[in-house]
């Protein structure tokens, strides 16, 4: 679990780099290595700019293979059905998030898409590390914006 926690504060240290953006960052792990990491960049105009799909992408780049078999991905909150699905089609081999997601997650709240019989690729996921600080993190931002003046 220590090296659970050392990728999700990586993770972690993502989410906070842009204040506009709701703070979610994710790394993507390759033989103990992180090989890509990204946080949202939704509102620089794209609705699919999620930490995860980001990280990913970067990922494969980084390897060269659409595949990303022997990887993690270590992510602050867990995964939306998008994300979820990407996980899937990248056929990563694991998810580890921070926070759940009683709203949108689907890793285990909602509904536990990658492990979906009805799918081909199946990914082990485990969700709760380092979960108070993922999710005060996103609490501080949201209490942020509620306090703010609006223009």
């Amino acid at each position: 679990m220590m090296q659970a926690e050392a990728f999700m504060r990586e993770a972690l240290r993502e989410a906070e780099k842009d204040e506009s953006e709701v703070p979610v960052g994710a790394v993507v792990v390759r033989n103990g290595q992180v090989i890509a990491r990204a946080h949202n960049e939704r509102e620089g105009g794209s609705p699919f700019a999620h930490a995860e799909m980001l990280a990913m992408e970067r990922a494969c780049r980084a390897i060269g293979s659409r595949r990303l078999r022997g990887c993690t991905l270590y992510v602050t909150l867990e995964p939306c059905p998008m994300c979820a699905g990407g996980l899937m089609m990248a056929e990563i081999d694991a998810c580890v998030f921070g926070a759940y997601d009683p709203r949108q997650g689907c890793c285990g709240s909602v509904y536990t898409l990658p492990q979906d019989p009805a799918f081909f690729h199946h990914v082990s996921c485990a969700g709760g590390v380092l979960e108070e600080e993922c999710r005060a993190l996103l609490r501080r931002f949201f209490a942020d914006r509620r306090s703010a003046p609006t223009v």
